[in-house]
């Protein structure tokens, strides 16, 4: 038992155990989800014919690399793409978008946006932030907004006006919820969008930020209707074993042009050495619906156990999950660093350090995190963010194994308990 290693008091022991008593049920749909998945990656491996000869590193150039390129395939099999990019060049998943975005896009283009203000790192992206930086507006690229329905859901008919005026080159999607209080996106409703621009103009291309939802469901976006998928290798995918990396999967003629965004034109994706990082990005990627798993049982019961203090949650225990990502509304700037106070002190790496809050790049808001990660960054591994602003949510992902994170959430539970006794007390 865990009463043997860390001081947390019979009060959350009770709320642990009618949260797990809760959470059940919906561990069964997790697991049978995770199997699915563990299956589809293997089959991949098998049919792509993997063997150690792969994990052979590269340098210089990097022509020739056979793991590299059997590395992409196994993505692109997996994720029901015609093809992929997978490099541990890619410094994040904003990386990776952003170089999707402009393989894609040219000057004149329009670039249509239909779940809402996206994820803070994009916004120099795409130019809504920062200026003369390179950003798709410095290049002439147009962008334009639709804001979700007040239900949360796409507005489908201010999409289908804007796409009927022909001028979009590129709808962009952001599965996940980011730092924001709406829903994740699941793969049916991106399909249903997906079909209706179709059916408009066929020529529009469906882009998705797949980050934190791959191996969330049985199929990904690319299966439904989505021309590209884009995500990070320290996030799902990555199993919690690449050390950095990206990914884009998609139609093949649209992966030409990113390579060539990626490198430089007439080159594409035909350089990059691997210089010894396809390994763990092979395994990292075995290993990847497993993690997800645990990371998604982490979120059923982190949800169960803030409800029963008192707290708004989403998704709430037993709703359908498309991401790793669970959203606590604390309320009060000081329940959040109490969140993340606790929550670091049950991670494995830096227990003993006390999250601040500070300024980040590509952020509009002083952010809060804690993560006692072995790979910096990692969201895959447990974690919890919380940008200082209202209404002082914190979102928490991630859990490379559901028992450890489980006594970090319980930490947590603690710390904010105890804040709670405490303010009430001064007043």
């Amino acid at each position: 038992m865990s009463d043997n290693f860390f001081n947390i008091n019979s009060s959350i022991r009770e709320l642990e155990r009618q949260a797990l008593e809760k959470s059940l049920p919906h561990f069964c749909k997790v697991e049978e989800i995770t199997e699915y998945n563990q299956n589809k990656v293997l089959s991949s491996f098998i049919k792509n014919r993997v063997s150690e000869s792969h994990f052979v590193p590269s340098t210089g150039y990097g022509y020739g690399d056979r793991g590299r390129d059997t590395l992409e395939k196994v993505f692109a099999h997996a994720f029901g793409a015609q093809d992929a990019l997978v490099r541990h060049s890619f410094a994040s998943g904003t990386h990776a978008l952003a170089t999707a975005l402009f393989g894609v896009l040219r000057p004149g283009d329009k670039l249509l946006c239909i779940t809402g203000t996206p994820y803070d790192t994009i916004h120099p992206v795409i130019g809504l932030t920062g200026h003369g930086q390179g950003s798709l507006g410095d290049f002439g690229i147009a962008y334009e907004q639709i804001d979700l329905l007040q239900s949360g859901c796409i507005d489908e008919t201010a999409v289908q006006k804007s796409v009927e005026s022909k001028d979009v080159k590129v709808v962009y999607l952001q599965r996940s919820r980011g730092y924001s209080l709406r829903n994740t996106l699941s793969v049916s409703s991106i399909q249903k969008i997906s079909d209706k621009i179709k059916d408009i103009n066929n020529k529009v291309i469906i882009m998705v930020d797949n980050c934190y939802g791959e191996f969330t469901e049985k199929l990904e976006p690319t299966q439904a209707g989505a021309d590209l998928i884009v995500g990070s290798l320290i996030k799902n995918p990555g199993g919690g074993i690449a050390k950095t990396g990206g990914y884009i999967a998609g139609r093949k003629d649209l992966i030409e042009l990113c390579s060539y965004r990626m490198t430089t034109a007439g080159l594409g994706r035909e350089v990059g050495a691997s210089i010894g990082e396809t390994r763990n990005m092979f395994m990292g990627f075995f290993n990847a619906p497993h993690v997800t798993g645990e990371a998604l049982r982490t979120a059923v019961f982190s949800s169960a156990l803030f409800e029963l203090m008192g707290f708004d949650v989403s998704p709430v225990c037993g709703e359908e999950r498309y991401d790793i990502i669970q959203m606590i509304k604390l309320g009060d700037e000081r329940l959040l660093h109490a969140f993340c106070s606790g929550l670091q002190s049950g991670a494995p790496i830096d227990s003993f350090v006390t999250p601040q809050a500070s300024e980040m790049p590509g952020y509009d808001s002083k952010v809060i995190m804690s993560a006692g990660a072995f790979t910096a960054g990692s969201s895959i591994e447990l974690s919890a963010d919380a940008p200082l602003r209202e209404p002082f949510a914190v979102w928490l992902q991630g859990g490379l194994n559901f028992h450890s994170a489980k006594t970090a959430v319980l930490l947590a539970a603690q710390e904010v308990l105890e804040k709670m006794m405490n303010l009430e007390g001064k007043y």
